[in-house]
C-alpha cells in the first residue's frame, strides 16, 4: 500500500466505524424494596414459579396446563411472530453485504437490405447480427455512518419482543386454564352440595308429608317445603349449565373442540386447595421475571435504534458499483479474454433539501422512543399494582375462609338441634327451615371462598410472571 493511499483507507475505515444515533441504556426505575401488603418481616420467598401449578398437586390440573402449553393456537401464533422477527432480523443483516445479479442475454438482429435505403451517414449496417453477452453486477452501500448497524439493532430488539410477547402469552395462558379450572371444580363442589341438600329436602318432605296426614301439621309446612325442594332443583339447572361451559372454555384454551374434555373433567375430583406458602419474593425480582415487563424494554431498546436510522439519513451515502461483462457475436468466442470488459464505478450521495423530511422523522423516531420509555415505566407499575393487588385479596380471602368454615360448623349444630325439638314437637317447621337455608348458604358461600382463594393465588402468580420456561 502506498503512502498516499493508506491515509484515504485509514479514513474511510474510521468512518465506517461510526455509528450515529443514541446508544441504549436500559433506565434505572426505583422499586420498593418489599410489598407492602406482606407487612413488615416477611421472608423473601425461593419458590420456582416456572412451573408453579406444580404446588396445587393436582395431577389433572398439572395434565391441562402442560397439553395447553403444547397445543395453544395464540402460543403458536406467536411462535410464528418469532420466526418472523428472526427472518427480519436476517434481512437487515443481509444489508451489511453487497447484491450481486447474474446477467445474461442474446441478440439477433436482421434488416431488410432490399429496401434501397442508404447508410445513415456512411455508417455500414449489417444485415444479420448476433450478440451473445453474459456477466454481473454489484451494488453496494457502505455503512459509514451505522444506519444499517442501527437497523441490525432494531431488529434484534424486535426479535426479542416476540420472545417475550411469547412468554406473556404462556404466563396469561397457564393462569387462565388454572383459573377456569378452579371455577369448574367450585361449581362441581356447589353441584355436589346442592344435589345432597335436594335429597335432604326431599327426605324432609316425605317426612313432613306424614306428618300432615296425620293431622299434625298443617299445608303451611307441606308448602314451605314444597318451595323450597323447587328452588334447590332450579340451583341444580343453572350450576349444570356453568359446569359445561367452563369445560368449553378449558377445551379451547388446550386447542380442542369444545366437548373433547367432558369425561376428562367429569365430578368426582376433590376442589383444589391453595399451597399455605406465598411466593412473592422482591418487586425488584419482577423486572427481570414478568415478560411483559422485559417485553416493554425491548421495545423501548428497538425504539432507540431507530432514531439512529432515521439520523444515519442525515449524512453522506457511499455507494459502490462494480459491472464485469463478456460479449461477443459467437458463443465460442464468449467468455475468451479479448471479450472480458469491466466498471467500476464510486458514488456518494448527500442530502440537501429534504423540506425538514429528514429531521421530522429523526423527531417522531424519538417521540416514538418517549413513548416506549413510558409503557415501560407504566409496565413496571401495573406489575407492582398487581402483585399487591393480589396479596391484599388472597390475605383478605384466607380470613373470610375461616370464618366461613366457623360459620358453617354453626349452622350444622343448629340444624341438629332443631330437627331434634321439631321431632318432639317442641318448635315449628319454620325452625327446621331456617337452619336448612343457613347450612347450604354457608357451604356454598365456602365452596365458593375455597376457590376465590385458590384463583387468588393463581392471580398472584400471574402477577409475579410465573409460568414460563426458557
Amino acid at each position: 500500500m502506498t503512502a498516499r493511499r493508506a491515509p484515504a483507507v485509514v479514513s474511510l475505515a474510521a468512518l465506517a466505524a461510526c455509528t450515529v444515533g443514541p446508544n441504549y441504556r436500559r433506565p434505572d426505575i426505583p422499586v420498593p424494596p418489599a410489598f407492602s401488603e406482606l407487612g413488615a418481616g416477611a421472608p423473601a420467598s425461593q419458590a420456582d414459579l416456572s412451573r408453579w401449578w406444580l404446588q396445587f398437586h393436582d395431577p389433572v390440573l398439572q395434565s391441562l396446563i402442560e397439553r395447553a402449553l403444547a397445543n395453544n393456537l395464540d402460543l403458536e401464533a406467536a411462535a410464528s411472530r418469532i420466526r418472523q422477527a428472526r427472518f427480519e432480523e436476517r434481512v437487515a443483516k443481509a444489508e451489511q453485504w453487497p447484491t450481486v445479479n447474474a446477467i445474461g442475454n442474446a441478440l439477433t438482429l436482421n434488416s431488410d437490405r432490399s429496401s434501397g435505403g442508404a447508410p445513415a451517414q456512411g455508417l455500414e449496417i449489417p444485415g444479420h447480427l448476433n450478440l451473445y453477452a453474459a456477466g454481473f453486477d454489484a451494488t453496494w452501500e457502505i455503512d459509514l455512518f451505522g444506519g444499517v448497524r442501527r437497523q441490525i439493532e432494531e431488529a434484534k430488539a424486535n426479535g426479542e419482543v416476540a420472545v417475550w410477547a411469547r412468554r406473556d402469552s404462556q404466563v396469561t395462558l397457564t393462569a387462565e386454564v388454572a383459573a377456569d379450572y378452579l371455577t369448574l371444580r367450585e361449581v362441581q363442589t356447589r353441584l355436589e352440595i346442592g344435589e345432597a341438600e335436594l335429597a335432604r329436602q326431599k327426605d324432609i318432605g316425605g317426612i313432613i308429608a306424614s306428618r300432615h296426614q296425620a293431622g299434625f301439621v298443617t299445608n303451611l309446612d307441606v308448602n314451605q317445603q314444597t318451595g323450597a325442594t323447587t328452588a334447590a332443583a332450579a340451583q341444580l339447572h343453572q350450576l349444570e349449565a356453568e359446569e359445561r361451559t367452563q369445560i368449553h372454555a378449558i377445551a379451547v384454551l388446550l386447542g380442542e373442540a369444545p366437548e373433547t374434555l367432558e369425561p376428562t373433567l367429569a365430578r368426582g375430583a376433590a376442589q383444589a386447595a391453595p399451597p399455605p406458602e406465598l411466593p412473592p419474593g422482591l418487586p425488584s425480582e419482577l423486572l427481570q421475571r414478568r415478560p411483559d415487563i422485559r417485553e416493554a424494554e425491548r421495545k423501548l431498546a428497538a425504539a432507540n435504534a431507530e432514531i439512529g436510522v432515521q439520523t444515519a439519513n442525515l449524512y453522506p451515502k457511499l455507494n459502490l458499483i462494480g459491472l464485469a461483462s463478456f460479449a461477443a457475436p459467437t458463443l465460442g468466442n464468449l467468455f475468451s479474454s479479448q471479450s472480458f470488459s469491466s466498471a467500476g464505478v464510486g458514488m456518494v450521495t448527500a442530502p440537501l433539501f429534504t423540506a425538514g423530511k429528514t429531521r421530522a422523522r429523526i423527531n417522531q423516531a424519538k417521540e416514538q422512543a418517549a413513548q416506549a420509555g413510558i409503557a415501560y415505566r407504566s409496565a413496571i407499575l401495573g406489575a407492582l399494582r398487581d402483585t399487591e393487588d393480589a396479596l391484599a385479596r388472597y390475605r383478605s380471602e384466607e380470613a373470610r375462609r375461616v370464618q366461613l368454615a366457623q360459620a358453617v360448623s354453626a349452622a350444622e349444630n343448629s340444624l341438629t338441634i332443631a330437627k331434634d325439638q321439631y321431632s318432639v314437637g317442641l318448635v315449628t317447621f319454620l325452625n327446621v327451615y331456617t337452619a336448612e337455608n343457613t347450612l347450604l348458604s354457608a357451604r356454598d358461600q365456602l365452596a365458593q371462598s375455597n376457590a376465590e382463594a385458590a384463583e387468588d393465588l393463581v392471580s398472584l402468580y400471574k402477577a409475579l410472571g410465573g409460568g414460563w420456561t426458557t
